[in-house]
């Protein structure tokens, strides 16, 4: 093996032995820190200039923590489950907003963990603007943006 960090086992077209891909095994902690690396998270008050400079924030937080805790107002909500199909600009399913990969998205989560790795997502669909809010909605709220009651 080429030191690829993974093995590959299967039937070769020959009758012979193919190696599967086996993912390098890493702790969340470390995989957030790498997907982090890659591009500039950004804080509630950038996040809302990126807004009002025409970004797109999208709330991935799931229906029970938005009715607890009210929703930013102009986000667009989308389910993380159905991120990828929403945002991509060739998809059948995309938002209305899912115009262009050149578009700017801030993507907010809860406390901005779960952000982060669905911009990692994001990003390899070729949206190479997308970044999140540091903190997710928790940060925006503390810094005395707007949040829409339940």
């Amino acid at each position: 093996m080429s030191g690829d960090g993974g093995d590959r086992v299967g039937a070769g077209s020959a009758g012979g032995t193919e190696r599967a891909w086996t993912p390098e095994r890493v702790g969340i902690d470390e995989l957030l820190e790498r997907v982090r690396a890659g591009y500039e998270r950004i804080g509630p008050q950038e996040a809302a200039a990126a807004a009002t400079d025409g970004a797109l924030l999208v709330d991935i937080r799931y229906a029970a923590l938005r009715e607890r805790d009210g929703l930013i107002p102009g986000a667009l909500v989308v389910e993380r489950n159905e991120l990828e199909w929403r945002l991509d600009p060739q998809g059948s399913h995309r938002a209305a907003e899912a115009v262009s990969h050149d578009l700017r998205v801030v993507v907010i989560c809860n406390e901005g963990y779960a952000s982060s790795l669905a911009v990692a997502s994001l990003r390899q669909l070729g949206l190479h603007r997308a970044t999140d809010l540091i903190g997710g909605f928790q940060a925006w709220r503390a810094a005395g943006l707007p949040v829409t009651s339940p």
